[in-house]
């Protein structure tokens, strides 16, 4: 069942409840420390596009001033022309021509610079996604079990796109601070106390953005956990793979509910600091709108008296209400920029996130292995669990030997096979392979030499040919290579009877896709682990969804295969792990019995009573 959002906050954590979290002053001015790092990537990924940007922005940024000037000496010569017995327009007509070329600039600088926005925003957020898929496949396996790392994961998949606008953000604040201080050198040379106007206009508001902004960003942090439950709900309610189950048990209504009462709680929550918002935002708003006719006032009586030119009067009210607009914008573009920096901090906490599973002397894999793997009191216990996985493990997998894993669901078998991988560290004791301790060796030729076929292995929406690739992706254009291992997994007869053969896209999610049955997607799986070179082979229960017969000869191939080889099955069908050199039977996470099917059999425990008993169901 899924987690109850009322009970979310004893499962996860305060964050988790839905209460917004409350920022510190010290938080939020930190947060701008991320622009730096921000803006380093963003050169990175084009030093050409960056510098063209910057330089557009600083030019577009000189123009309004350039043209209010122009429309100033426009209508002073137009005044001064009126009152002339011979109107000469030549001043005039050059003024305008100007203005015209300015205008025709301006339209074409800003075409240009959000033509390099956007280039510029695509190919960043394409870089960060690799580099996020790169430095998610470091991290330790542990840690994707983890709810809070999803978290993180979640939040840091949201900032390869949506803070792509950031960049434009900060631009756009530098351009038009820049045009604000050719505007207030205006002025300053005219009406300095406009200034101090202004500044009465703009700061309410910015304030009150500032506080909105904040508060915005903690609700949708502490939503986090609730909103990739909304996702999953959303996936699962119509997804081919839980179609037939929604269908079979009538689970539309629970679904919809579900995630209609958890969206709603979601929007509800929204829906208060929006109103705020708009509330505040407009009262606010008012205050800046009366500083600018009380402004406006001033220069109209100024021109009245004769202080001032109507050229003048039309220059100041232009850049009074331009430098107050942008002001509002920058004022209100910071909290935004703080708010997208705070955000941006989610990404950056994901890529300092560190694998506790690295190589401590990185020598090489020996080929071949000698002596085998030795399990020396090995117990694993997972994060935030009570009890022990695997307690007391004490045994040796020769070189060329196979071995069987037998026991109950949870008895540890597949977390032992991992163990075998580093995909997990031991908790306690160590496993050494040829006599030295497995944290030895590069971590990378380590999982080379080892290959896993998984129960729940993963149905790449993929071609056929690149389905069996992925057990060794560097020969992905060995044709011949991956037909090979299609032929030993018997993969090769399901091939042959797709459309498209080893070109043909698998399961239902791209067009053209052709879906398999549950058998015929094991024996493409058990295709990948004859792709590469490994030493050690682990199949964990990968043929659970063949008949008895084609699993045996699934089986007897993969042994006459592997000769020579250091092998891992499990099973839960004793008639087939029966083939294995040796047993090992586990039991709540603790070694029962070991040896061959013979001596086991002789023991008569554990091993052979349940042997006996699985095979009266074939009698």
């Amino acid at each position: 069942m899924f987690p109850d959002p009322k009970k979310q906050k004893n499962a996860t954590g305060p964050a988790m409840s839905g209460k917004r979290k409350k920022l510190s002053m010290r938080e939020r001015i930190s947060a701008f420390k991320n622009l730096p790092r921000f803006f380093k990537m963003i050169w990175e990924t084009s030093p050409a596009m960056a510098l063209g940007n910057i330089l557009l922005r600083l030019t577009k940024a000189a123009i309004p001033v350039v043209m209010l000037w122009v429309g100033k000496l426009i209508i002073d010569e137009i005044i001064l022309q009126m009152g002339s017995e011979t109107p000469v327009y030549t001043l005039i007509y050059s003024y305008l021509a100007l203005e015209f070329g300015l205008a025709v600039m301006s339209d074409v600088i800003n075409r240009g610079i959000t033509l390099l926005d956007s280039q510029l925003g695509d190919l960043f957020s394409n870089r960060t996604s690799v580099k996020l898929i790169r430095h998610a496949a470091t991290l330790d396996l542990n840690q994707f079990e983890d709810s809070e790392f999803y978290d993180k994961l979640e939040r840091a998949r949201r900032q390869t796109t949506s803070r792509t606008i950031l960049m434009s953000q900060v631009l756009s604040q530098v351009q038009d601070m820049v045009t604000i201080a050719f505007f207030a050198a205006g002025l300053i040379a005219f009406k300095p106390v406009l200034l101090v106007i202004l500044l009465i206009a703009v700061i309410p508001s910015f304030l009150g953005e500032t506080r909105f902004s904040e508060a915005g960003y903690s609700l949708t942090r502490s939503w986090t956990p609730q909103r990739r439950e909304l996702d999953y709900l959303r996936y699962i309610g119509a997804s081919d793979e839980s179609a037939k189950e929604v269908k079979i048990f009538g689970l539309q209504d629970f679904l919809a509910e579900r995630f209609e009462r958890l969206a709603d709680s979601y929007y509800r929550a929204n829906r208060k600091l929006a109103v705020s918002r708009a509330f505040w935002g407009s009262a606010l708003s008012v205050i800046g709108t009366a500083a600018y006719y009380g402004a406006y006032v001033f220069i109209a009586v100024d021109t009245v008296r004769g202080n001032i030119t109507v050229g003048q009067l039309t220059f100041l009210a232009g850049s009074f209400l331009q430098m107050r607009n942008m002001l509002q914008s920058i004022m209100n573009r910071f909290s935004q920029i703080a708010e997208s920096a705070l955000y941006l901090q989610d990404l950056f906490d994901f890529f300092a996130l560190r694998p506790e599973i690295r190589t401590s002397v990185g020598i090489p894999v020996p080929n071949p292995i000698r002596e085998g793997f030795t399990f020396e009191n090995v117990g694993f216990k997972y994060r935030n669990a009570e009890s022990w996985s695997l307690r007391r493990l004490s045994f040796r997998l020769a070189a060329g030997e196979k071995l069987a894993l037998v026991g109950e669901n949870g008895a540890g078998k597949t977390t032992l096979v991992k163990l075998l991988a580093r995909l997990y560290e031991p908790t306690e004791g160590r496993i050494l392979l040829d006599g030295r301790d497995l944290r030895d060796y590069e971590l990378r030729d380590l999982r080379r030499n080892v290959s896993i076929i998984f129960q729940d292995y993963q149905k790449f929406q993929l071609e056929a040919g690149e389905n069996i690739a992925v057990g060794d992706i560097e020969q992905r254009e060995a044709d011949r290579k991956i037909r090979d291992s299609a032929l030993k997994s018997l993969a090769d007869s399901v091939i042959e009877k797709l459309p498209g053969g080893y070109s043909q896209m698998l399961g239902r999610r791209f067009l053209g896709g052709v879906d398999l049955s549950g058998g015929e997607w094991q024996k493409i799986a058990l295709a990948r682990a004859y792709m590469g070179e490994a030493q050690l082979m682990i199949l964990d229960e990968p043929t659970s969804a063949l008949d008895a017969r084609a699993e045996n000869e699934v089986f007897i191939r993969f042994s006459d295969l592997m000769k020579g080889r250091t092998a891992v099955l499990i099973s839960h069908r004793f008639s087939t792990v029966r083939m294995a050199d040796r047993i090992l039977f586990l039991e709540n996470g603790q070694m029962r019995e070991l040896g061959s099917h013979e001596q086991l059999m002789a023991l008569d425990g554990k091993y052979a009573s349940l042997f006996s008993l699985q095979a009266k169901g074939y009698t």
